[in-house]
């Protein structure tokens, strides 16, 4: 599929009639007839179906609720109280951290350009979707699961946007002998449920971005592999096409655990037990999300209790982007903050502390001025700051050196 767009940059002179046009057509209420326009773009960009686009781009209701909640977000909070400092009404003030640049990526750009946007905004859309204005990840399998359940939902995950897709599944870690099980059976029978004419058939799987160098990059990761093929495999460089991809035997060494594959390629990673698939996870990066495939509650929780990962779901691959309330975000070489609705509010928000003085407070306060005589120590309405409780607030136990106090009577 050859490229048929090119990605042209507003000049500075530009700017302030895009502005005006986009104020007109807000105002006119054409924002809701841009879906086909985002369903074409993504067609030319991806080969993505109008459905997927439909299902995982274009119903986002973030950039609404942010509009209808930041007034509330953004209000004033009251310190909590204290009987020494209430008089200067400490509060809490919620102020933008200043003008936000956000480079998107070209896989999502509606959803991860336009959902996290705050503060003054200047929008970057990647050169890869000219259309359009872990990513670590590990799936745990273990044999107490439903597999077909599992291998449904692990290749909906993986095949979305042809595997383009930071929470897609990277690889799969597997007991040595529920490989060949997890990697044949199940995997075949979905890959023809969901294909019947093919995945190569345009329109029903999407193609890889780029030739040059995403296309390639993973042609040459698979070619190098030293796994073996359980199925799939095919490719056509002429149409930036890769089937989706089992490969099975895969070592920690191998060339497509070497990084992120961001591609329709699923690696199956044997291992002897579940320690050995958690050792397997934490010698390498934080993964963007932690995905394990159980019934049993305490393995699920042996697993989720001895990782790190900016998301852990059980049982199910993407959805949890999606779920109301839900901070999204990586941890470590995954990504730093969270983004979706006030966590993104809060995440471009400075909490600057702020309080007014009044003149009469230096009547209660007056000893901390010098001289600091014997008198003003003695001063019965002086309570020693490190002192100052709530009923909520436990008094302070140790002194400045690290002596314990001696409280109460």
């Amino acid at each position: 599929m050859a490229d048929t767009t090119q990605l042209k940059y507003a000049t500075l002179n530009e700017i302030d009639a895009i502005h005006a046009t986009l104020r007109q057509s807000f105002r006119a209420g054409k924002a809701e007839t841009n879906h086909d326009r985002f369903k074409e773009a993504f067609a030319a960009d991806l080969g993505r179906p109008a459905l997927e686009t439909a299902l995982l781009i274009l119903p986002s209701g973030d950039c609404k609720i942010a509009y209808d909640g930041v007034e509330k977000w953004a209000r004033t909070e009251k310190a909590p109280f204290s009987l020494n400092f209430f008089p200067m009404r400490p509060v809490i003030r919620k102020e933008p951290k200043g003008v936000v640049l956000s480079i998107s990526p070209f896989n999502y750009p509606v959803w991860l350009a336009l959902g996290p946007m705050g503060n003054c905004f200047v929008l970057k859309p990647s050169e890869l979707s000219p259309a359009l204005v872990p990513k670590y990840l590990d799936p745990d399998v273990t044999t107490r699961c439903d597999l077909q359940t599992a291998a449904k939902r692990i290749m909906w995950g993986k095949c979305v946007n042809a595997g383009q897709t930071c929470v897609a599944p990277d690889y799969i870690l597997v007991p040595e002998d529920a490989q060949d099980k997890v990697s044949s059976g199940p995997q075949s029978n979905v890959h023809d449920e969901f294909y019947p004419t093919g995945p190569s058939t345009a329109g029903v799987f999407g193609r890889i971005v780029n030739l040059l160098p995403t296309f390639r990059r993973l042609k040459g990761l698979l070619d190098r592999s030293a796994g073996e093929i359980a199925f799939g495999g095919e490719t056509n460089e002429n149409d930036k096409y890769i089937s989706p991809t089992i490969v099975k035997n895969v070592k920690g060494d191998d060339s497509l655990m070497s990084e992120e594959l961001f591609g329709p390629i699923l690696p199956i990673v044997p291992v002897k037990n579940v320690d050995e698939a958690i050792a397997f996870i934490n010698d390498r990066d934080n993964p963007l999300t932690l995905y394990v495939f159980s019934q049993d509650a305490a393995f699920k929780a042996k697993v989720f209790d001895n990782t790190l990962s900016g998301s852990a779901v059980a049982n199910d691959t993407l959805v949890h982007c999606a779920v109301d309330g839900l901070p999204f975000g990586g941890i470590g070489p995954s990504g730093s903050g969270y983004h979706t609705r006030k966590y993104t509010f809060d995440l471009f928000t400075h909490l600057r502390s702020s309080l007014d003085s009044p003149a009469w407070v230096d009547a209660i306060f007056g000893s901390r001025f010098p001289p600091y005589t014997a008198k003003k120590e003695s001063f019965p309405q002086v309570t020693p700051w490190c002192q100052v409780t709530s009923p909520s607030t436990p008094a302070c136990q140790w002194d400045r050196p690290g002596r314990q106090r001696q409280l109460g009577p």
